[in-house]
């Protein structure tokens, strides 16, 4: 089985693997050259963003700069807005749905490493599913760590550490985020 497959399938990996490693190098240089055009190069800057991002939705913008390993484990619905500083470390599907809205510097992992020392200290690592729903808002400088699924409607306070699935209208703040309230519509 190939490194690629494990990772893909949650199981410990080598992200040394040359292919990984030529992958992660690929989505640098398309986020490098998006996170440097300027705003009268948005045909340019489209063509990158769905070559960086080939499962994204219509109506996808990400404000630079942007960050992530490899793109291809991005799946947008429609609508979704990334604002500044955003990292997102698609070791694994990460899937948003649609009118999603991601403020500055928020950061969602999938990627995470062993508890014990002797597996940690070998590099290999593994990881861990996200998923958010549609209507979700995203506050600046949220974290969401890796296996978590946020629920339609939710919305995660500026800050917030996720660390736990977040059931529909609701809003969580807080390290680690815990329900604030629920939303009536």
């Amino acid at each position: 089985m190939s490194e690629k497959t494990k990772m893909l399938s949650g199981e410990l990996y080598n992200p040394n693997d040359r292919e990984l490693v030529e992958e992660r190098h690929q989505a640098r240089l398309l986020f490098q050259k998006i996170n440097q055009l300027n705003e009268d190069s948005k045909k340019k800057r489209n063509s990158l963003l769905k070559e960086l991002l080939p499962n994204s939705g219509k109506g996808l913008w990400v404000e630079p700069p942007f960050y992530c390993d490899y793109g291809y484990n991005i799946h947008t619905g429609k609508n979704v807005f990334f604002n500044f500083n955003c990292v997102v470390l698609d070791v694994m599907k990460v899937e948003f749905g649609d009118q999603v809205l991601v403020g500055p510097d928020v950061q969602i992992y999938t990627a995470t490493h062993p508890l014990d020392v002797k597996t940690r200290n070998s590099w290999l690592e593994y990881a861990k599913p996200v998923s958010i729903g549609n209507n979700v808002w995203i506050g600046g400088g949220a974290i969401i760590y890796p296996g978590v699924t946020i629920e339609d409607g939710a919305v995660i306070a500026g800050g917030a550490v996720v660390t736990k699935s977040v059931p529909a209208n609701v809003v969580v703040g807080g390290n680690p985020a815990v329900i604030i309230k629920e939303i009536i519509n």
